[in-house]
């Protein structure tokens, strides 16, 4: 038997999925009504995410369409970080989102602190964009998922590697 637990927290989002995504809102914005003869479109370059359309209400029609066809494949929309909209050449609008991988300084203090208040025997190390929780104790381990589970966290949480 194993005289330590562990486990990652990571926060990842599946750029394959988030790719799926896009094409069925783009498939969806040429068949709508609303949309035609619009020079809207998505594009995704590396994690970026480009949405152009005619005028602002448009555009955010455009990323209400993207953002449910995110959440139908299970992509997480907290990862996102929109950019500011600004012009784009002829008379459109552009804004640039960027995808949000790993977890950053700010927030795996604050996933840290957050483990450390519940007085828990775990462990925290934070390992580059991961953190690793390890214990003596599965139900600990598990307690601190539940925790972060249901902590509003600016980004989505993945727990991987559970030995």
């Amino acid at each position: 038997m194993a005289s330590e637990y562990s486990f990652d927290i990571v926060s990842k989002v599946d750029l394959q999925e988030l790719s799926n995504a896009i094409h069925q809102a783009e498939r969806e914005i040429q068949t709508r009504f609303d949309f035609k003869g619009s020079k809207s479109e998505i594009s995704l370059n590396g994690e970026e995410v480009t949405v152009i359309s005619d005028d602002d209400y448009k555009l955010q029609s455009v990323l209400d369409i993207l953002k449910t066809k995110m959440v139908k494949r299970n992509v997480s929309v907290k990862n996102l970080e929109y950019g500011k909209v600004e012009a784009a050449a002829s008379s459109t609008v552009r804004q640039n989102i960027k995808v949000k991988q790993g977890i950053d300084q700010d927030n795996s203090k604050k996933i840290r602190k957050m483990i450390q208040d519940e007085k828990l025997k775990v462990k925290t190390q934070v390992q580059g964009e991961q953190i690793r929780v390890t214990g003596k104790n599965k139900d600990d381990l598990q307690k601190v998922i539940k925790m972060l589970n249901e902590a509003e966290l600016t980004i989505e949480l993945q727990f991987i590697n559970m030995r």
